[in-house]
């Protein structure tokens, strides 16, 4: 398609305001804590924006909209089961999470907390949790890039590899200059972006239909299971889909942004806006997918357009141009924040903790920001071919690190005689559990699975928890240190 000058300014200068913000972040970045988790000095708002679109990712306008395009309002399930699932999260992990990791020997990443909380001297607990992430991240990423190709591949004309250049070279820029401060700042901004997109788009298309008595009508017309939150819909199929609530508890790149507000008394006001964030932009998406069933018929070959075609025949190119940023923001939100945690793995879990532990954090930092280059290179290369088998991984990576982590973050903060072999347990059987339950189908196997996934982990924490020997006075003297905490 031939691409407007205006449109293409206002992403221009999108992409330039993203880079502007790396380069001010570089300056404020002087050691790895402020690289990794910007010197624990996030606001409640800044938090809350930045994990709602680094979680999101190009899912909420492309792949929500499509959904609902495709299959009516039965699909609404997993945006329930999101909501559900993110509410839990701030209510009850985000201020223990924050209070814990600085008791427990101001730990800055995801391995880091577990190690010092269960006083982990064999290392065991921070490699293969930062395995887990590594793995799981680098086809995540790689699929990231992929969406971000081919929004500008069919926005602008160029080729895919082009296209696919492009993109990641403005990401990895702004994540390797200003790590932590410039990855939430941006996220800052792309989460407003987004929000406003998923409010303009169905408002405006709404309108165009004559209101929404008209397009229920139409739609209806159209086909009357479209209605219906149950066409299609089975026990497990319904379970499957809410069961993706689940997986919020074990996002390294979610939980973060727990770890660095300033302050646990900044998290209700950050649950506040995260939530309301979350559920508006929620059901500007459904609105969105719904609506296009009534506007587009069933004229679209791609159903997961159905966003991008709005941005071009309601709006003019200047319109378009910042409402396609949007998308690209929630791809951009996303990546940013994998390569983050992952560099976070390489430079803290592995080089400081096992190849040079008395490494200056100037050092560190530099180690963080080369491994961006590493692992986004190699993200690069998988999705060099789009249709690569790779990807399908990516699936199940939400599943993987929800049962990998989330029982286990969620037992460390709230059950003192939880122990290192129990953490073990509960990593190790949560990623095996979703990896083979994801290669197998019929009957129960349909169930998503995250759900067993994350069942038998927390069953495998405990069972291997109560086994060995009981911790230590001085863990339980932390745990009980973390829990009374005003930090």
């Amino acid at each position: 398609m031939s691409i407007e000058t205006p449109t293409l300014v206002t992403f221009i200068v999108y992409l330039v305001g993203m880079l502007a913000i790396g380069l001010i972040a570089y300056k404020m970045t002087s050691n790895l804590s402020d690289y990794v988790l910007g010197g624990r000095r996030l606001g409640g708002s800044v938090a809350a924006l930045s994990a709602g679109a680094s979680d999101m990712s190009s899912w909420l306008l492309l792949g929500l909209p499509g959904a609902m395009y495709a299959g009516g309002m039965s699909q609404i399930w997993i945006g329930i089961g999101l909501a559900i699932g993110a509410y839990l999260n701030w209510q009850f992990v985000a201020s223990r999470l924050r209070r814990y990791t600085e008791v427990a020997n101001d730990s800055i990443t995801v391995p880091d907390y577990l190690e010092n909380r269960f006083r982990d001297g064999s290392k065991a607990l921070r490699v293969i949790s930062a395995i887990v992430i590594l793995v799981f991240f680098t086809f995540y990423t790689s699929s990231g890039l992929v969406g971000g190709a081919i929004l500008f591949e069919s926005s602008f004309g160029m080729s895919y590899e082009s296209a696919l250049w492009i993109g990641a070279l403005v990401i990895i820029s702004y994540t390797f200059l200003g790590g932590f401060l410039a990855v939430s700042w941006t996220d800052f901004f792309q989460g407003i972006l987004m929000f406003l997109a998923l409010v303009i788009v169905p408002i405006v298309a709404l309108n165009e239909m004559g209101g929404w008595n008209e397009t229920v009508n139409q739609v209806g017309a159209a086909d009357t299971t479209y209605l219906d939150i149950f066409t299609g819909m089975s026990f497990m199929g319904i379970i499957s889909l809410l069961g993706w609530g689940l997986g919020y508890f074990g996002q390294p790149h979610i939980i973060t942004r727990f770890m660095a507000v300033k302050s646990s008394k900044e998290i209700p006001k950050a649950r506040l806006v995260g939530m309301t964030w979350m559920v508006l932009s929620l059901f500007g998406a459904i609105f969105t997918g719904f609506i296009g069933i009534a506007y587009f018929n069933a004229g679209l070959e791609n159903s997961e357009t159905v966003f991008i075609e709005f941005t071009q025949v309601l709006f003019n190119p200047w319109v378009s141009g910042f409402l396609l940023a949007a998308i690209l923001s929630a791809i951009m939100s996303t990546i940013d924040s994998q390569l983050l945690v992952s560099s976070s793995a390489v430079a803290e879990d592995f080089y400081k903790a096992i190849l040079r532990k008395n490494a200056s954090q100037t050092e560190l930092v530099w180690v963080g920001r080369i491994a961006v280059l590493a692992i986004a290179l190699l993200a690069i290369l998988l999705a060099y071919n789009p249709d690569s088998s790779v990807l399908d991984l990516v699936s199940y990576a939400w599943a993987g690190f929800g049962a990998a982590f989330g029982p286990v973050i969620i037992l460390s903060l709230f059950w003192k005689r939880m122990t290192r072999n129990g953490a073990l347990a509960g990593i190790i059987t949560g990623a095996v559990i979703v990896i083979l339950w994801a290669q197998l189908s019929g009957g129960l196997f349909d169930l998503y699975e995250l759900i067993p996934g994350f069942i038998f982990a927390w069953i495998a924490v405990m069972v291997f928890s109560f086994v060995g020997k009981e911790p230590g006075e001085e863990i339980e003297a932390e745990f009980e240190e973390a829990r009374t905490s005003k930090l």
